[in-house]
């Protein structure tokens, strides 16, 4: 055997297979997924998905807006039902106002981004 049989060719990385996988199992609902979306330049977009039904979105977008000093809306998708969005890069002060508010635990958080 010479070494050019042992050689793999290179497979394309989807750095997005772990999140699909994930919203394919039957618990996908347990998590709240706070992700980042660039806009134009520096401009970003943090996005607030899997929060339960009972929550008034509307309500924890208000607090949301007025803790961090930034605008926001709930946007109704179909597939994915209703997804918070606020200006900027805001993950992290997100995952720890819905900690410290009691709406979600620590570990059923999910930050994506870069």
């Amino acid at each position: 055997m010479s070494d050019l049989d042992i050689i793999q060719t290179p497979t394309t990385f989807d750095p997005f297979a772990d999140a699909n996988a994930e919203n394919s199992g039957a618990g996908s609902k347990d998590y709240i997924h706070i992700r980042v979306q660039q806009r134009n330049g520096r401009k970003s977009l943090t996005t607030v998905q899997g929060l339960k039904k009972e929550f008034s979105y509307n309500k924890i977008l208000k607090d949301l807006k007025k803790e961090f000093c930034c605008n926001g809306t709930v946007v109704q998708d179909p597939e994915l039902g209703q997804v918070i969005q606020l200006q900027g890069d805001q993950r992290k002060n997100v995952s720890s106002f819905l900690v410290q508010a009691g709406i979600v635990k620590k570990e059923h958080i999910k930050i994506h981004g870069f």
